[in-house]
C-alpha cells in the first residue's frame, strides 16, 4: 500500500502543481499587457516589476484559486486512472474505497495547511510589498479622510475634525463629545490637534472643555493639553481592501478595536476572518467530492468528469458569492455565509461517497 500512497500523492501533487504553474505563467502575461503603459509612465524599475511585484503576486494567486484547481486535478488524474482500469484492479485486489482515500486525503490536509499558512501569514507580508509597488507605479489604494471627519471613538463618545492633514499629522477645529443615560456631560472644542509620534499620544492647542453634571456646569480652557482619544492617524486614511496586509491575529484585533469604537460596517472583514479558515476546508470537501466522482469508470471518460468537475467547481463559487453578499450587505451573520458552501458540498461529499464504487 506504501507504494500505492506514494503513486496517488505523486500523482496528485504533481498534477496540481504543474497545472497551477501554467496557469500563473498566463495570468502573469495577461496582467502584464493590461499594465505595461503604468510600468512605462511611471518609469517602474525591470527588477521591482519581476522581485517585488509579481513574485508577491504568486502567492496570492496560488492560494485564490487553491481548492478550485485542487478539485480538478483530482479530477483530471482520477478520471485517467479511472479509465485505464486501475481502480477495478486495485479494488479487486482487496483494497477498500475508505483506504483508497487515504493518500487523497493526506495530499488534501497537506494543501490546506499551505492554503491556511499561506492566507494567514506569508500573504499578508508579500502584499504590503506588492501594494507598496501599485501605490507608487499603478493606482493609488489609499485616499485621505481630509474633510469633515466623523467618527465614534467608542461607544458614546464622538469627535470631529474639520480638516485633517496626513502628512503632518494635525487636525483643525477638533471637537469630542461624550454622551451617558442622562445626555451630555463632557465636550471639548479645540482650534487644533496634533499627533505626537514619540510619546503615541495627541496634543491639543487652545481647548475650550465643558463638563456638565446635573444642574452644574465646569469651564476650562487652555493653550495645551496632552489626551488620549482612542484613535490612530492611520484611520483618517481610507486604504482598499487593508485587510490584505493584516495576519489572522491583526485582522481579528482590528475587528476587536472597531467594534470597540462602535463600528457598524466590519461586515466584510469579518467574512474575511472567516474565510481565511473555511476554505482550507473547502480543498477537502472538493478533493472527496472528486474522488467520488471520477473514480467510475464511464462512456465519457475523462471529459465527462471534467464537465461534471467544472460544473460543481462553478456551483461552489456561485453559493460562495452569494452567500458572502448577503453578508456583507445583508442581515446574514458571516461565520454562516462562509461556511454554507463547505455545509452543503459537505452534504454532498457524503453522499458521493457512499455511492462510490466500492
Amino acid at each position: 500500500m506504501k507504494k500505492l500512497d506514494i503513486y496517488i500523492i505523486k500523482k496528485f501533487l504533481g498534477t496540481f502543481f504543474y497545472a497551477i504553474s501554467l496557469l500563473i505563467l498566463v495570468v502573469i502575461v495577461i496582467d502584464i499587457s493590461e499594465k505595461i503603459d503604468d510600468f512605462l509612465e511611471k518609469d517602474a524599475p525591470l527588477m521591482d516589476i519581476i522581485f517585488v511585484y509579481y513574485v508577491n503576486f504568486i502567492p496570492y494567486f496560488v492560494n485564490l484559486f487553491l481548492y478550485l484547481f485542487t478539485f480538478i486535478a483530482v479530477i483530471f488524474f482520477t478520471s485517467k486512472m479511472a479509465s485505464n482500469t486501475e481502480f477495478v484492479a486495485i479494488l479487486s485486489a482487496g483494497v477498500s474505497f475508505r483506504r483508497l482515500l487515504f493518500p487523497y486525503l493526506l495530499s488534501a490536509i497537506i494543501l490546506s495547511l499551505l492554503s491556511f499558512y499561506l492566507a494567514n501569514w506569508l500573504i499578508p507580508q508579500t502584499s504590503a510589498k506588492r501594494r507598496a509597488f501599485i501605490n507608487t507605479y499603478v493606482e493609488k489604494l489609499s485616499r485621505d479622510k481630509d474633510r469633515n471627519i466623523h467618527f465614534q471613538t467608542k461607544p458614546g463618545t464622538f469627535a470631529y475634525i474639520d480638516n485633517y492633514n496626513t502628512s503632518n499629522n494635525i487636525g483643525y477645529k477638533f471637537s469630542l463629545e461624550k454622551f451617558n443615560k442622562n445626555g451630555l456631560y463632557y465636550q471639548m472644542h479645540a482650534e487644533q490637534i496634533k499627533w505626537d509620534t514619540v510619546r503615541g499620544a495627541w496634543i491639543i492647542k487652545d481647548y475650550f472643555i465643558r463638563e456638565i453634571d446635573g444642574l452644574e456646569e465646569k469651564i476650562r480652557r487652555g493653550k495645551i493639553l496632552d489626551t488620549i482619544v482612542n484613535v490612530a492617524p492611520s484611520d483618517f486614511i481610507i486604504d482598499h481592501r487593508n485587510y490584505e496586509v493584516m495576519d489572522f491575529s491583526q485582522l481579528k484585533q482590528y475587528i476587536i478595536r472597531e467594534k470597540s469604537k462602535g463600528a457598524s460596517d466590519l461586515q466584510f472583514y469579518e467574512v474575511e476572518k472567516h474565510k481565511r479558515v473555511a476554505y482550507p476546508f473547502a480543498t477537502i470537501i472538493l478533493t472527496i467530492i472528486g474522488v467520488s466522482l471520477s473514480s467510475r469508470k464511464v462512456k465519457g471518460g475523462i471529459g465527462l468528469h471534467l464537465g461534471f468537475g467544472i460544473a460543481i467547481s462553478f456551483a461552489f463559487i456561485l453559493f460562495m458569492q452569494i452567500s458572502t453578499v448577503f453578508a456583507t450587505y445583508g442581515n446574514l451573520p458571516p461565520i454562516i455565509a462562509v461556511w454554507i458552501p463547505n455545509l452543503i458540498f459537505g452534504t454532498l461529499a457524503v453522499y458521493l461517497y457512499k455511492i462510490a464504487p466500492k
